[in-house]
């Protein structure tokens, strides 16, 4: 260690080195972070505006919409800068802040998707007691439980990962700093921060992946027991966005993060890694709103007023 230079600075691999490539990636990412940051904020805007939309419900989905807006806003800006100058190169400071921001990010959404199945537990299974339980202060205290948790998960990991020092190799064999890709490269002991990534992410995806999926079953067993085809329908129809985003968030997080494949412990997927941190902020919003009828009705509401206006 006495005689090994601490790098500065890092390099990204990025997601392809093929030159002819690097154009079309560039625009094709750039369309879906523009269609990303309108549809979310399409959203919020609907949810804001509409008095309708003014339920928990419509609450959580427009935080749900900011996340996806601000995680996106993380890691996509830098790869898009980089594609354009072909640079890629990144200051440890500055991966750092991005390792900080991406952790707080996906850990509230982590939290933010199990609040929002205790929203329609409580919605489906005891309709009469909602407006009680589900109060608006109530509604904010679990908005900002999600906030300091994920800061105290996001800080915890940052911490210890500012321990780690680079000597050899500078190159982070993917388009944005995770940390599974810096410990590979890290000169430093890293059985601490592998450690808090197998106990306290491990501990986050087990619990919200039971606090998430547990009140389906009394979720199911109540729709079961429901005689009515159409409340049947409804009921089906309110929850079927929440599980599509849910398996497909926990689906590729977990296949990226805790691979049993030895010889690459720690390597993350490009194409897993770029399907949650690029892609699903694009989808979310989408299944979500493609077969609301409120959203659908409060957005037609707006463009009536946009073209009275207008008129």
């Amino acid at each position: 260690m006495g005689n090994q230079t601490i790098l500065k600075e890092l390099f990204l691999s990025g997601l392809s080195d093929l030159p002819a490539l690097q154009l079309p990636l560039f625009l094709f990412f750039l369309l879906i972070y523009l269609l990303t940051l309108i549809w979310n904020l399409l959203i919020i805007v609907l949810i804001v505006t509409d008095s309708h939309l003014h339920v928990p419900m419509y609450f959580f989905l427009g935080n749900l919409a900011g996340l996806d807006l601000c995680s996106s806003s993380v890691i996509v800006p830098r790869m898009l800068f980089d594609l354009h100058t072909k640079r890629r190169k990144i200051t440890t400071t500055a991966c750092m802040t991005q390792v900080f921001f991406f952790i707080f990010f996906v850990s509230s959404e982590t939290f933010l998707l199990s609040v929002m199945s205790y929203d329609r537990y409580i919605a489906i299974c005891k309709p009469l007691h909602y407006i009680e339980i589900m109060s608006w202060k109530v509604c904010v205290q679990l908005v900002c439980s999600v906030w300091c948790l994920s800061f105290f998960f996001s800080s915890v990991h940052t911490f210890y990962a500012l321990k780690l020092t680079f000597c050899e190799s500078d190159i982070v064999e993917t388009f944005f700093c995770d940390l599974i890709q810096l410990f590979q490269i890290s000169c430093s002991d890293i059985y601490i921060n592998v450690l808090l990534i197998f106990l306290l992410s491990g501990i986050l995806t087990v619990g919200n992946v039971i606090v998430t999926f547990f009140p389906y079953v009394y979720i199911f067993k109540t729709v079961l027991k429901t005689k009515v085809k159409v409340n049947r329908r409804k009921v089906f129809s309110t929850c079927a966005p929440h599980l599509t985003v849910v398996i497909l968030y926990y689906g590729s997080v977990c296949f990226n993060y805790f691979q049993p494949n030895g010889s690459h412990q720690f390597g993350g997927n490009k194409v897993v890694s770029m399907f949650y941190t690029v892609i699903l902020p694009l989808t979310n919003p989408l299944i979500y709103s493609l077969r609301n009828q409120d959203l659908k009705t409060a957005f037609r509401n707006v463009v009536r007023k946009i073209i009275h206006n207008a008129i």
